[in-house]
């Protein structure tokens, strides 16, 4: 046990400090951290003396694995009370962070996935480096990318965010800044004196153009040539059909991945994304994503996706509907239902 903080905060020199820290669980979310960024970020926003705010992650793994699954599974199991309570927290908080009035620099280094890219992602200065492993995993747990991920998935180009959802699959910081998840490359080497900078001057502008480098090719835009035709299908079967019979080896491989995923997770992770699309705000985004997560918080797969992936990691799921073929229209509708209560802005 220890009596450390779960996210440390503090105002350095006029710039807003907050440290997730929970390094030996690379700080992942709980609703004690949403609770305390939520009080604090909102305090900070009327505090005239705090100029700017900067986030990062305790330890050497990364910003954050996402959110804590194990006690949503636990959640889940006894009714998911807890489970809903902790979305509906965190998904306001993404939406504060997206709307902040104040500069917001998130240092997305190293490991940042699921509810790290909720608290990284919508800030308005988005650093990424050469060690960060981007990824919303979800569908390999037998859940839908959330914390308004589905509203930067919807908006990058072309397909490619669909194939990022559709695999889970972990990006580079340079993929990330080409899928609309960041804006500026640092190299890992120099985050301590770009945040030492950002606190001795609070010039958030300057200090960026002082440590940002042009950014690296990114590999998965690349691809884009198959990933556009691929994903292109109007169903998950189309979609593995075109994977799977395309002469492009990583799109062989994108299927062989989207193949141990929860079918009812991917089907419902393609309807995610095209209608966050249609939408028109973050807010309108996370409404619906608030929706699909309660809804899975009543499946049989996110239940025994977090049991094979991180209970008894045996590593096999037995999913139900175990086929995308056995997927419904009916099946996916259902996850879109309101929920009671909706969650409101």
């Amino acid at each position: 046990m220890t009596d450390e903080p779960e996210v440390l905060t503090r105002i350095d020199n006029g710039v807003g400090r907050l440290t997730l820290n929970r390094p030996k669980a690379i700080n992942s979310l709980t609703q004690t951290m949403v609770d305390i960024m939520s009080a604090v970020l909102a305090d900070w926003a009327a505090d005239d003396s705090v100029r700017a705010v900067i986030l990062d992650g305790a330890g050497e793994r990364g910003l954050c694995a996402g959110g804590d699954v194990v006690a949503l599974y636990h959640s889940a199991r006894a009714g998911g009370a807890e489970a809903r309570k902790f979305w509906f927290d965190e998904y306001r908080l993404n939406s504060a962070i997206g709307r902040y009035p104040k500069p917001y620099v998130s240092l997305m280094d190293g490991i940042v996935m699921g509810g790290g890219v909720g608290v990284g992602a919508h800030g308005s200065v988005r650093v990424v480096t050469d060690k960060t492993k981007l990824a919303m995993p979800e569908v390999g747990i037998g859940f839908i990318p959330d914390v308004g991920g589905t509203y930067l998935l919807s908006r990058a180009p072309g397909a490619l965010g669909l194939h990022a959802a559709l695999t889970g699959a972990p990006i580079s910081g340079a993929d990330a800044i080409a899928l609309g998840f960041a804006d500026h490359f640092v190299p890992h080497d120099t985050l301590a004196d770009l945040t030492a900078d950002l606190v001795a001057t609070g010039d958030v502008d300057t200090v960026i153009g002082r440590h940002a480098v042009e950014t690296p090719i990114s590999e998965l835009a690349a691809q884009r040539y198959w990933v556009d035709e691929c994903y292109a299908g109007a169903t998950m079967t189309d979609i593995v059909d075109a994977l799977r019979g395309h002469d492009a080896a990583p799109a062989n491989a994108a299927a062989d991945v989207i193949a141990g995923r929860s079918p009812i997770a991917l089907s419902v992770t393609l309807e995610a994304v095209r209608r966050a699309g249609e939408l028109d705000t973050l807010e309108d985004v996370l409404v619906q994503e608030y929706r699909v997560s309660c809804a899975s918080a009543r499946s049989h797969d996110f239940v025994e996706g977090i049991r094979a992936q991180l209970v008894d990691k045996d590593r096999n799921p037995t999913w139900s509907p175990a086929a995308l073929s056995a997927v419904t229209a009916a099946d996916v509708e259902n996850y879109f239902a309101p929920a009671d209560p909706d969650l409101t802005f």
